[in-house]
């Protein structure tokens, strides 16, 4: 019960990732709070996850929201000890032909979220004597597919804004990581499958992008979650300013393949 009495906000919790964080978090005595902005899902995850959950419906790319649900978290739990930013959209595009309002999209909750969400939380962990920022970025943060450039640029500068944010609260006893995962099954990726299928079905594109891990199949975002909590436990209180990847081996491979 390493997270027992201890307030923690999940954004985009209430879907993939984010509510495998959640879930995870709540079952080790956590005390969660789900931001999102679909009451649906935030309702469906309160419901089902046990332990103490909330839900607060907010859009991570909204000021007033995100200083709302911040100010939610502290009434309910007394303050905030962990922040895991877990929004995220996907969208395909080079920059040519990328609408600049996809764009801006793609930029605001995956980037901007993160700082509206620090930027409201990281005052309440300080009045906790510290707190821990755990962030989803990708392996896309260091190589990219091709047609996906806002995607891409969102997620390298994810990693960019952490070490930042690492440096510039080290004193406080904050610490702030990132977590690079290549391909995880989660809604996200399914309707990505679902873009690019073809005559496939959805799980044969998935399984035909596992083999492209060295793994062989692509990752679950409960084993996600295990690493977003121990970035966020007290036994990683000296990690700080990390991106750490869960790839199942993807950025250790080279394209080059010998012949046989």
């Amino acid at each position: 019960m390493q997270f027992e009495g201890k307030s923690i906000i999940v954004t985009g919790g209430s879907l993939g990732m984010g509510r495998a964080c959640a879930e995870r978090f709540a079952i080790e005595g956590g005390q969660v709070l789900i931001v999102a902005n679909d009451s649906e899902t935030i309702e469906r995850a309160v419901s089902e996850i046990d332990g103490k959950v909330a839900g607060f419906v907010g859009d991570v790319r909204n000021v007033a929201d995100m200083e709302r649900a911040v100010a939610d978290a502290v009434q309910r739990f007394g303050g905030v000890d962990v922040l895991a930013c877990c929004a995220g959209i996907q969208r395909y595009g080079t920059v040519v032909d990328t609408p600049v309002d996809v764009w801006d999209d793609i930029m605001d909750v995956n980037l901007k979220g993160i700082f509206l969400a620090s930027k409201y939380t990281i005052p309440q962990m300080k009045k906790r004597g510290g707190g821990a920022i755990v962030a989803i970025s990708s392996v896309q943060a260091y190589a990219s597919q091709a047609g996906v450039a806002a995607y891409t640029a969102s997620k390298g500068a994810i990693n960019a804004l952490v070490r930042a944010m690492a440096l510039d609260h080290a004193a406080d006893n904050i610490t702030v990581n990132a977590v690079c995962p290549a391909s995880i099954d989660t809604p996200m990726l399914r309707w990505a499958a679902d873009l690019h299928k073809g005559q496939m079905s959805q799980d044969q594109l998935i399984e035909q992008w596992g083999k492209g891990h060295p793994l062989g199949r692509v990752g679950k975002a409960e084993e996600v979650a295990e690493l977003v909590a121990f970035l966020a436990s007290d036994k990683a209180r000296f990690i700080t300013g990390a991106d750490i990847k869960i790839d199942g081996g993807t950025m250790a491979k080279l394209g080059i393949v010998l012949p046989d």
